[in-house]
């Protein structure tokens, strides 16, 4: 049967290596921009823009991440629990 997009195990996989890879990277990333680009702001505008910035980063991914918390749809389960 063929099945559109990532399968759940792929879907698992990519959305730990974007956790552990790349937030970390986005997160260098997005400081350094931001400190070279604006330099030093007052506080009640940067809190925003770094709210902005941290939840922008899993609007690409969010195909990826759902779902993850359930458990596996193809796993075969068990019609008799023991």
């Amino acid at each position: 049967m063929a099945q559109d997009g990532l399968s759940y195990r792929a879907r698992r996989f990519w959305s730990l290596m974007i956790l552990l890879v790349g937030m970390p990277l986005y997160i260098v990333l997005a400081v350094t921009i931001m400190s070279l680009m604006v330099g030093r702001i007052p506080a009640w505008i940067e809190v925003p823009i770094y709210v902005v910035l941290g939840v922008a980063w899993v609007l690409p991914f969010k195909f990826v991440f759902k779902g993850i918390g359930k458990p596996d749809p193809n796993a075969l389960h068990d019609e008799h629990p023991r």
